[in-house]
């Protein structure tokens, strides 16, 4: 970590991109959201990694910094858009479990990374993808904006795991109440906005759609009210995230609107303020929560897996059994 932000902020920076596919796309909005509230001279964007490339930005230049993330280093795309910025003269970090990969032999740099998902392990919280991609942000904008949140974010990040434990307790409750009703819909929409839009976007398409074969989408919470609030009546079915960032009012207003014309009981709402944060900064909550969203929300996941008699990785149909595509 130390040796790849010293490398990136050696020399001029004048645009961050973040890029990845699937849930390492997901963390990538957080990033952005984080890097936009604490940087005045670092702009970013956020890619899929396959429009990346093909889209080939202007703004992709050797004074940018290209941040890229695969969780087993085996993503094509990514894999191709780490070799295509540095054909630009762009700078690379790239984040894998696997310093071994083809993703981090692409890259400039590598940071590396735990995750469960593919080890069966539990890990601790602060060295998980997101944990990891905080660090390079606030390390960056400590670099080039003389910000000083960096020390708090690691002091967060030692106290996150219990954190997450205390919210499993939080939210146990509530899983047992609506994943009965949950596991029966066909469709299942998911909601947020600020800092938690990637872990809403990420539960419905790598959770609800890849693992469940649960029909959904991620709306943020402001978007739901321009088009999308048209599907809502009372049998609809949504998982709204309540965060602590500066775009929380947009969530209750799109919490207002669901219990207005939906059902309570097809509407299960995360309120991150019904959790006990002890120990994490009250700056960084808002950033650290969707965090605590992604951890919990396995738990319910599997339960709605084990009451639909679904496998939640090994009945993938397509997901690691093709390489093809």
């Amino acid at each position: 970590m130390s040796s790849a932000l010293d490398a990136a902020t050696a020399s001029r920076i004048d645009h961050v991109f973040f890029v990845a596919c699937g849930g390492s796309l997901s963390i990538m909005h957080p990033a952005k959201f984080m890097l936009d509230q604490a940087s005045a001279s670092l702009p970013s964007d956020v890619y899929n990694a396959a429009e990346f490339t093909s889209r080939k930005p202007r703004r992709l230049t050797p004074q940018s910094l290209v941040i890229l993330c695969s969780m087993t280093g085996t993503t094509r795309e990514t894999v191709a858009a780490t070799r295509f910025a540095r054909e630009t003269g762009a700078r690379t970090i790239v984040l894998t479990t696997d310093t071994d990969s083809p993703l981090a032999q692409a890259g400039d740099h590598v940071v590396d990374f735990e995750a469960p998902y593919t080890t069966g392990v539990p890990i601790d919280a602060k060295n998980s993808n997101y944990a990891r991609l905080y660090q390079l942000v606030l390390g960056l904008a400590r670099a080039f904006d003389g910000n000083t949140q960096i020390d708090a974010l690691l002091a967060s990040l030692g106290n996150l795991q219990t954190a997450i434990d205390k919210a499993q307790e939080t939210f146990a409750p509530l899983f047992d109440d609506y994943a009965p009703r949950l596991a029966r819909k066909d469709v299942i929409y998911t909601m947020a906005s600020g800092a938690s839009y990637g872990a809403a976007y990420s539960f419905a398409i790598c959770v609800l759609m890849e693992m469940q074969w649960i029909n959904s989408q991620a709306i943020h919470a402001n978007e739901f009210l321009h088009g999308p609030f048209e599907v809502l009546d009372e049998d609809s079915a949504f998982i709204l995230f309540k965060g602590l960032d500066s775009t929380r009012a947009l969530e209750e207003r799109a919490e207002t609107f669901l219990t207005r014309f939906g059902s309570a009981e097809n509407i299960m709402v995360l309120d991150a303020e019904t959790l006990d944060l002890s120990g994490i900064d009250p700056a960084l909550r808002g950033n650290l929560v969707p965090l605590i969203f992604f951890d919990t929300l396995w738990r319910f996941a599997y339960k709605i897996a084990d009451l639909r008699g679904h496998e939640m990785l090994e009945a993938r149909r397509y997901m690691k059994k093709l390489d093809d595509y």
